[in-house]
């Protein structure tokens, strides 16, 4: 733990330095008329705030600045070194961020999508794995602190496999990839689009939509930091409306959202269609619904979900401690939220 918690300190302050003194001060400041924002690429409503610049649209005074990160983990440690203002984020990291030893000062203010076919676990072929339970003595990639990772370890422990049954090692989605095409890993857990690439060789063992089912949700989350929320609450509202545009435009218009996100993602409006079917996009007003962030004086069941990946996470001795049901109520942004989304 000391180790990792080393190498964690270390990424900081790499980032930190990489950053530049300006990228860390950032958006806190009332004045400073600027967010920075991290985005993955996965389909989702977000790519198409991204790519038809609604926010910017909304907001023509800030300064916007959008940044890819490959996965969640290293998104947590932007925010520690106090290098963003938004981001997309799995809610296993985010369960992370608001566990001890991380404790990140942000808050929930946007689900994205629920994950279903869109994340999976998938054997490669010509290693013979049929199932999950012949996944022991195997070696598994997943990116480490991720919802696929917080999958993965749901899908073993249901299996009836121990963790150091099997090798799991920590690969980002693209390099997940080319170690299926050397060989060197025998299944992997992960998202789209890299997901559709490791279908077309292997066999899917099982989905995120099958742990959903099972009591394993995970989901795609918008954080927003604290800091930011309190100096920029009109810029919060913006872009939780602007999420909520693209969520409209994904029930109402497919064929413009497709454009977008593959647009976003270098794929045919075909391709991009197809990925975003294997979501679960929520309606806008079912957002602060008591099953997802709630309202004000009422959070909802996202903050027990983010307790319940806590304790798992915790149970694999992946974090410290896990956060009391009070703090992650606190850590959800439902201000205005009701009035926000319409």
């Amino acid at each position: 733990m000391k180790k990792l918690l080393a190498l964690a300190s270390a990424s900081v302050l790499l980032f930190t330095a990489a950053c530049g003194n300006g990228a860390a001060s950032g958006g806190a400041d009332p004045e400073s008329k600027s967010i920075r924002i991290a985005f993955q690429a996965f389909p989702s409503g977000d790519l198409i705030v991204k790519n038809q610049g609604l926010l910017e649209k909304a907001l023509p005074d800030y300064e916007i600045t959008w940044t890819k990160f490959d996965s969640g983990a290293s998104i947590n440690t932007a925010f520690v070194a106090k290098s963003l203002d938004i981001a997309a984020i799995g809610s296993s990291p985010v369960a992370r961020g608001l566990s001890a030893p991380l404790n990140i000062p942000y808050q929930v203010a946007f689900v994205l999508d629920v994950a279903g076919d869109n994340e999976a676990l998938v054997a490669r072929n010509g290693t013979g794995v049929t199932d999950v339970a012949g996944l022991r003595g195997r070696k598994v990639a997943t990116p480490f602190a991720s919802t696929a990772h917080y999958s993965l370890l749901s899908a073993l422990a249901a299996a009836g496999i121990a963790e150091t049954e099997v090798t799991i090692v920590d690969l980002e989605p693209q390099d997940i990839l080319a170690a299926w095409t050397r060989g060197d890993i025998d299944a992997a857990y992960s998202w789209l689009p890299s997901l559709d690439e490791l279908k077309k060789t292997g066999k899917v063992l099982i989905t995120s939509r099958e742990l959903a089912a099972g009591g394993k949700p995970t989901l795609d989350l918008g954080v927003v930091s604290t800091a930011f929320a309190d100096a920029h609450p009109e810029a919060v509202d913006a872009w939780r409306k602007a999420e909520a545009q693209a969520l409209d435009i994904i029930a109402s218009d497919p064929a413009a959202a497709a454009k977008a996100v593959g647009a976003e993602l270098n794929l045919t409006a075909d391709e991009a269609a197809g990925q975003l079917s294997q979501g679960v996009f929520l309606k806008p007003a079912d957002i602060s619904s008591p099953e997802w962030l709630g309202t004000e004086g009422d959070v909802g069941k996202l903050a027990d979900n983010l307790v319940s990946a806590a304790e798992f996470l915790k149970s694999q001795q992946k974090i410290d401690a896990v956060p009391a049901l009070a703090d992650v109520q606190k850590a959800v942004y439902v201000k205005g939220l009701p009035d926000v989304l319409g």
